[in-house]
């Protein structure tokens, strides 16, 4: 009887004790996607902002199109490859920690090896997020002729997505819609701005 009476006591003073587990995993399970939705959103805006640079560095000095293009999509291929190599050494190297650790605590083998990240797939996201990113400029650039018109059709497309970015950000990470989205407007704006800027030095002293 006393038992019981005990545990009536914790019920009340805890009406929500059965579900606290449920919570706290969904939180982790939202916390773990929000970590990967956040990472795709970075590689993207890193995929645009040195995509779009490059091409119009390169536009600064020439004119066409054909190399206009070329550029961007070698900075496509280097950008992702840079990525995926890059993560995969990273999640390898903390893969190891993590296993090594595991190992001293006796626990290799079981649900917390189970749960370490895949170098392979992070790589892939990697690569594949910056492959998005870049692909936005080289799409608005190929099909227009005219110079200036093509300028004008990356930087505004770029100048988009960067807000898109930086409001998807925001929501992932709980910030300020306005000033995530102007950060990241200004900072991609001034990398292009200054690539730009420093080749048309380049054109104009005729090297």
């Amino acid at each position: 009887m006393a038992v019981n009476d005990t545990n009536k006591l914790a019920d009340a003073e805890n009406p929500a004790g059965g579900l606290k587990c449920g919570d706290d995993c969904s939180e982790v399970d939202f916390a773990g996607r929000a970590n990967w939705l956040r990472a795709a959103v970075l590689g993207a805006n890193d995929g645009l902002v040195s995509t779009a640079s490059l091409m119009l560095g390169v536009s600064a000095v020439k004119h066409d199109v054909r190399a206009m293009v070329v550029s961007g999509f070698a900075g496509l291929l280097a950008g992702a490859c840079s990525m995926a190599i890059g993560e995969y050494v990273s999640v390898c190297s903390q893969r190891d920690v993590e296993l090594a650790q595991l190992d001293r605590d006796g626990k290799r083998g079981g649900e917390e090896e189970q749960a370490l990240p895949s170098p392979v797939q992070a790589a892939a996201a990697s690569a594949l997020a910056f492959s998005v990113g870049a692909l936005l400029p080289l799409l608005a650039a190929g099909f227009i002729v005219g110079y200036r018109l093509r300028v004008a059709v990356v930087v505004a497309v770029a100048t988009l997505a960067l807000a898109a970015f930086g409001f998807v950000g925001a929501v992932l990470g709980r910030a300020p819609v306005a000033k995530s989205c102007a950060r990241v407007m200004v900072g991609g704006l001034a990398a292009m701005g200054v690539t730009f800027g420093l080749m048309r030095l380049f054109r104009a002293s005729g090297i």
